[in-house]
């Protein structure tokens, strides 16, 4: 029903946006990595959109990429997986990464998200991994792997999980090991924490 939304951001919640677009506000839900990823209040957005329809009650949830979109419907078709269960998924990186460790049958990877158990996770990767395609599945699960090995080590060194994974995701391809993408990551955030 509403695929796209284009207006300007007026309000950023701990759960959602605000976005008003012809003299309307529409409250869109979303997922950490878009709250964070989103730009100041006042700022022009265009979010992909999903309306959730439960009995007396309409959603809307959004996110800057039409991958993360497809995605979040996708996730949502799974029986037992509702609408916050798919948000804290698409968490845990980015959407390809997540896609590839569904074609893998990694739902040890799945199950770190908050309030996703292991039945649960195997659940998603039986009906979902006949649905996706995607190249290289293999190396792309070891990357995550990794990628939330290193996570796992920031925040236990202090970090903020959300900081976190947008930096793990802006750490160059080419870096592939634990240790490298480790250092380059506290390399980036020392940079950040830095610029306040």
């Amino acid at each position: 029903m509403i695929y796209s939304l284009k207006g300007i951001l007026i309000n950023k919640g701990d759960h959602f946006l605000v976005v008003e677009t012809g003299g309307i506000g529409f409250k869109v839900f979303s997922n950490e990595g878009t709250l964070t990823a989103a730009p100041e209040e006042g700022n022009e957005v265009r979010l992909y959109c999903h309306l959730h329809v439960r009995e007396d009650i309409l959603d809307l949830y959004g996110f800057f990429d039409e991958g993360a979109l497809k995605l979040f419907e996708l996730l949502i078709s799974v029986s037992g997986v509702g609408p916050r269960t798919a948000l804290a998924i698409l968490d845990l990186d980015t959407a390809p990464n997540i896609m590839v460790a569904i074609i893998e049958k990694r739902a040890d990877l799945l199950s770190r998200a908050s309030g996703i158990g292991q039945k649960t996770a195997g659940r998603v990767v039986l009906e979902l991994q006949n649905k996706i395609m995607m190249p290289k599945g293999a190396e792309r699960a070891k990357a995550i792997g990794v990628n939330m090995e290193v996570e796992e080590a920031l925040v236990g060194l202090g970090y903020n999980r959300p900081e976190v994974r947008n930096i793990i995701k802006e750490i160059p391809n080419e870096k592939e090991g634990l240790e490298e993408k480790l250092r380059e990551a506290l390399k980036m955030l020392g940079k950040q924490n830095s610029n306040f």
